[in-house]
C-alpha cells in the first residue's frame, strides 16, 4: 500500500461549469464557490498526474493478470490484454512498433484529462514514429510519422483475449504486448535495441487512486486540495484562459493550504459539494432501465461534471464508436444491487435486444466503488459473448444470473458471482453497431 503512504493516508481546455453541470449554489461565498469550480474542472488531474508517476515514460506496461488485487484505475475489463505507456515528446519522437497479430486490439490517446486525441494511427503492423507538436527535425524515412498534438499524452493498447466468434485468442495477445516496443529516436539512431514492454505483477497496479480521493474528500479536504493544486501545476498541458484564471484564483485564496478556520470549513465544504455532484452525476444518470450510460466518454464539450464523473466510474474508457459502456447499481424499482439478497438477480435480455457488436460484449461485477473486481471462490469474473457454453434460450433470448453462488440448475457460464453486500455491473459493447445512443440493457429483476 505504498500509494497510501505517499498520500499521507491511513485509513481507518473546456468552459466553465454551467447551472446543469452542477455549479454551486448563488449565494455561495467566494471561497466555497471557486473552490467548488476548481474541483469540479481539474479533479481529473488529480488522477492522471499521481498516476503517471507510477508509470513508465515511453515504454509500454500491464499486469500479468488481472484479479480484484488491480486498483489503480476503476473498473478495469478481463476482456483484453492491456499495455499503456506515457508517451512524452517534449525532448524528441519516440519510435513505436505494432507487431502483427491475429487478435482485434484498439488504440487509445488520451490528455490528460482524459479527453479522446484524434490521432492518425491504425491498429497495423509497423514502426510509427510519434512527433511532438513543436518538432521540426528529421525522422526515419520510410516510417510513418504520427503527430500529436501535445508533448505529454496516454496511450493505451488493448488486444482482445477472444475473436467475435469466441475463438481464444489470449496466448496471442499476450504475445502481441510482449512484443510491442517503444525506442527514443536518438537511441534508434545510435542503433541501440527497442525496448519491449513490461509485463508486472498485478500488485504492481494496486494503488487504489478512487478510495484514496474519496478518504480524503471526505476526511481530509483540504489536504485533498494541496495534493490536486500541485497536479494542476505540475501537469504539462496548456489550459484555457478560463482553467489558467481559474487556477490563479484558487491559488490567491487558498496560498500554501494553511487557512483560518472559518476559511477552512469553506474549503472543506466547496470541496465535499463538487464531489458530491460528481457522484451524483454518474449515480443519477440513468435510463428508463436504471442503466448509467454516457454517448460522450471522451468528449465532453464543456460539461465538466461529466468528465469528472467519468474518471470518477470509468477513467481511461474508449470512445463510443469503440466501445460503449452501461453500468448499473440498482435493480429495476431502483434499489441498490446486494449480493445478500440469497437468490440474487437476473437480467433477461430479449433477442430483439441483444447486443449488437462487431466484436463481442461482456459482462463483469464490482465492488461499491467500483475500484475492484468482485472477489470469489470460482476465480469467475465475467460473462460475455464468448463464453464457452453460454446457453440461449429456446426463443433466442438470454438469461444470465446474478447471484454469490450458482443457482441450483443454472449453467455456470451464465452465472456472474457478485459480492455478499452491494455491488454494481457493467455491461461493454466492443464495436458497437446501430444507433448505441438509444439502447438500454434490460432491468436487472430480483
Amino acid at each position: 500500500m505504498a500509494g497510501l503512504a505517499v498520500f499521507g493516508v491511513q485509513f481507518g481546455p473546456v468552459g466553465k461549469a454551467s447551472a446543469q453541470d452542477g455549479a454551486p449554489p448563488s449565494g455561495a461565498s467566494e471561497i466555497f464557490a471557486t473552490t467548488y469550480d476548481y474541483v469540479a474542472n481539474f479533479y481529473p488531474l488529480w488522477f492522471t498526474y499521481y498516476q503517471w508517476l507510477y508509470s513508465s515514460d515511453n515504454r509500454f506496461a500491464g499486469p500479468e493478470k488481472v484479479t480484484p488485487l488491480y486498483q489503480i484505475v476503476v473498473a478495469i475489463n478481463v476482456d483484453t490484454i492491456y499495455a499503456s505507456s506515457v508517451m512524452d515528446l517534449a525532448n524528441q519522437p519516440v519510435l513505436v512498433t505494432l507487431p502483427p497479430t491475429k487478435t482485434r486490439y484498439s488504440i487509445l490517446s488520451l490528455d490528460p484529462f482524459g479527453t479522446i486525441l484524434d490521432i492518425d494511427i491504425e491498429p497495423e503492423a509497423g514502426t510509427y514514429v510519434f512527433v511532438g507538436p513543436g518538432y521540426d527535425g528529421p525522422v526515419p524515412i520510410g516510417l510513418k510519422t504520427v503527430e500529436m498534438p501535445l508533448d505529454t499524452s496516454f496511450l493505451i493498447i488493448r488486444a482482445d483475449k477472444y475473436s467475435e466468434t469466441g475463438q481464444d485468442l489470449t496466448r496471442q495477445a499476450e504475445r502481441f504486448r510482449k512484443r510491442l516496443t517503444t525506442q527514443t529516436l536518438s537511441d534508434f539512431m545510435a542503433g541501440e535495441t527497442p525496448e519491449p514492454a513490461l509485463v508486472l505483477p498485478e500488485a504492481a497496479f494496486a494503488i487504489p487512486f478512487k478510495t484514496v480521493a474519496d478518504f480524503m474528500v471526505a476526511y481530509m479536504p483540504v489536504e485533498f486540495l494541496k495534493l490536486m493544486q500541485n497536479a494542476v501545476h505540475a501537469t504539462d498541458y496548456d489550459y484555457s484562459a478560463h482553467e489558467q484564471a481559474l487556477s490563479d484564483k484558487f491559488d490567491s485564496l487558498f496560498g500554501t493550504g494553511s487557512p483560518n478556520l472559518a476559511e477552512r470549513l469553506e474549503f472543506e465544504a466547496g470541496t465535499r459539494a463538487a464531489h458530491k455532484s460528481i457522484v451524483n452525476r454518474y449515480l443519477k444518470t440513468r435510463g428508463a432501465t436504471n442503466w448509467t450510460h454516457f454517448t460522450n466518454i471522451g468528449d465532453w464539450g464543456p460539461r465538466v461534471i461529466d468528465r469528472a464523473a467519468i474518471t470518477e466510474f470509468c477513467q481511461y474508457c474508449n470512445g463510443i464508436g469503440t466501445a460503449a459502456y452501461y453500468h448499473a447499481f440498482y435493480d429495476n424499482r431502483g434499489r441498490a444491487l446486494d449480493g445478500s439478497k440469497k437468490k440474487g438477480y437476473v437480467l433477461r435480455i430479449p433477442k430483439k435486444k441483444l447486443p449488437d457488436v462487431s466484436r463481442f460484449w461482456s459482462l463483469t461485477a464490482y465492488t461499491p466503488d467500483s475500484v475492484e473486481l468482485v472477489d470469489n471462490p470460482a476465480d469467475k469474473y465475467v460473462v460475455a459473448s464468448y463464453t464457452p457454453g453460454l446457453q440461449y434460450n429456446a426463443n433466442g433470448s438470454l438469461t444470465l444470473y446474478l447471484a454469490q453462488t450458482k443457482p441450483s440448475g443454472v449453467p455456470k457460464a451464465n452465472w456472474l458471482p457478485v459480492s455478499e453486500g452491494e455491488f454494481n455491473v457493467m455491461l461493454r459493447l466492443y464495436g458497437p453497431q446501430g444507433d448505441v445512443s438509444n439502447y438500454l440493457p434490460p432491468a436487472i429483476r430480483r
